[in-house]
């Protein structure tokens, strides 16, 4: 127990330390973060609203992809960012290698089918009488969408959420593309694995504790939105 408390006392005093370090590594955590929940949410929600509502063919194939890519591996996502991205990929003419470009690349392939399947969730979720006035309407199918978003708009904020916490709290894409170098692709998560591995529990726990303080507050932000 006084380990723990040491610790506590320890890591509270170690985040009141880092100084420029702690703001670089948070820049870059919200930065690449934010950008693949964006990504991750512009093609996953529309995605998802087609889903819903189309009675395409490929429908029930792509249903299934985005299940799938809701449970995929972060390093299974980052492997294959890898393999497009290595000198003789198919674009490793780019040398994105190791950069923030590629790591947003890896967070984002794992935040469209969160996006998508919750956003289908939402949507399937309004019922068939919702279903029925969006066809009375003759809506085109952009539009028709749009408005299906609108009503089911508490479950598609809950995709956002989801998709930035999927995004936010993995480690091993950006550990895999990212490289998890000091000063240039290194995150909360990668640094405290790199804490955690050097035995520097207190310093591990205070990037911790920012890493969850961004979760509780962008979680709020988005609750208020949807109580609105």
């Amino acid at each position: 127990m006084e380990f723990l408390a040491g610790l506590l006392s320890d890591a509270v005093r170690e985040l009141f330390g880092f100084g420029d370090e702690l703001r670089r590594i948070l820049f870059l955590t919200l930065v690449v973060a934010g950008t693949a929940t964006v990504i991750g949410v512009l093609v996953g929600v529309p995605l998802g609203a087609w889903l819903a509502l189309t009675r395409h063919r490929l429908r029930n194939v792509v249903d299934v992809l985005v299940n799938a890519g809701m449970g995929i591996p972060p390093v299974l996502a980052g492997l294959l960012i890898l393999i497009l991205l290595w000198n003789d990929g198919p674009l490793g003419s780019l040398e994105l290698l190791f950069t923030p470009t590629a790591m947003i690349g890896a967070q984002a392939l794992l935040a469209i089918p969160i996006a998508a399947g919750i956003t289908a969730g939402a949507i399937r979720g309004l019922g068939p009488a919702a279903n029925e006035q969006l066809l009375a309407l003759r809506l085109s199918g952009t539009k028709a969408r749009f408005v299906a978003g609108r009503e089911a708009l508490p479950g598609v904020i809950a995709a956002v959420a989801a998709a930035f916490g999927r995004v936010v709290s993995e480690v091993g894409a950006v550990l895999i593309v990212g490289g998890n170098i000091e000063g240039e692709t290194q995150v909360l998560t990668t640094a405290i694995v790199q804490q955690a591995r050097q035995a520097h529990f207190d310093s591990a726990l205070a990037l911790g504790m920012v890493l969850l303080l961004i979760v509780l507050l962008v979680n709020i932000a988005l609750g208020r939105l949807r109580a609105m």
